[in-house]
């Protein structure tokens, strides 16, 4: 009965982590250079098993609320950086804790990159890599909620 009861409580206490290892959220990514919270980000689930993030929350000091997107060259162009999609397309690989086949942008100069997810630290930090080919770069993004 004690062995029963203790695998009850363990599996009931280790159940919202394995809730939190996913990138669905709100986000918040860091900038490469200052070191400074930039940006928040919304990571949801849409039309099951894919993901897309949305711009939810500027933090930079000098961002505008009226910005817009003028370096996109989609559907994007001339939309306000708030509420931006910059995630598109994520999906989770197979037999791994890792996300990918998406494309991220990066509002600041319209390019889109091959987009790689992976919730690390229990899902309370996730590491989203954006690449071109071979070049890329890495940033860890820290869980809002």
């Amino acid at each position: 009965m004690y062995k029963a009861v203790t695998a009850i409580v363990f599996v009931a206490s280790a159940a919202p982590a394995w809730a939190q290892a996913t990138p669905e959220g709100l986000w918040r990514n860091i900038d490469d250079k200052t070191g400074e919270a930039k940006a928040e980000i919304r990571i949801r689930d849409i039309g099951g098993s894919v993901l897309h993030g949305a711009l939810e929350k500027r933090l930079s000091k000098d961002a505008k609320p009226d910005d817009v997107c003028d370096e996109c060259s989609d559907d994007r162009k001339g939309k306000p950086i708030l509420g931006l999609e910059i995630i598109r397309g994520a999906k989770k690989a197979e037999g791994k804790e890792v996300w990918e086949g998406g494309k991220i942008l990066d509002p600041e100069n319209g390019r889109n990159y091959t987009l790689r997810m992976t919730p690390i630290e229990g899902g309370k930090k996730l590491e989203v890599r954006g690449s071109i080919g071979p070049f890329g770069r890495t940033q860890t993004w820290i869980r809002v909620q």
